[in-house]
């Protein structure tokens, strides 16, 4: 990956739909230029999806820290967790706990349900659940 992959990924990053003739005008190159450099990010798994950000407005989230039973697989739990409605994103992460997720829910109502369903999860031994308040970008 070369400087204009990395351009082309911090302008993606801050607006996925900007369009590939805006990339170009922007960085120097052709749409098609563009256009071969995101496929070929794509192809090799830097690019690995693009996403729509809600506003914060239209709902809540939180983070959950997890605690885990280290008789029961993490990586099993990570993949419950990744299946359930409300999960934006998994990490599995060194130290106090085992487990971050990010939720997020049109309600805090839906996210203690949310945190109810990932108490469930068998292995789960305790959770740290953090209201998100406001994101900084």
């Amino acid at each position: 990956m070369d400087d204009l992959d990395q351009k082309i990924i911090e302008i993606l990053k801050k607006d996925s739909r900007t369009s590939f003739v805006d990339i170009g005008k922007t960085i120097g190159l052709s749409e098609a230029a563009v256009r071969r450099r995101v496929q070929n990010l794509i192809e090799k798994k830097t690019i690995t999806k693009f996403t729509v950000e809600v506003s914060e407005q239209q709902g809540a989230s939180a983070i959950t820290l997890i605690t885990t039973n280290p008789q029961i697989p993490t990586q099993k739990m990570t993949e419950q967790l990744k299946s359930m409605k409300g999960v934006d994103t998994v990490y599995e992460i060194t130290g106090q706990y085992d487990i971050a997720v990010i939720l997020s829910a049109p309600s805090i109502a839906e996210i203690n349900a949310c945190i109810d369903d990932v108490r469930r999860i068998e292995g789960v031994a305790n959770t740290n659940t953090l209201i998100i308040l406001r994101t900084l970008r």
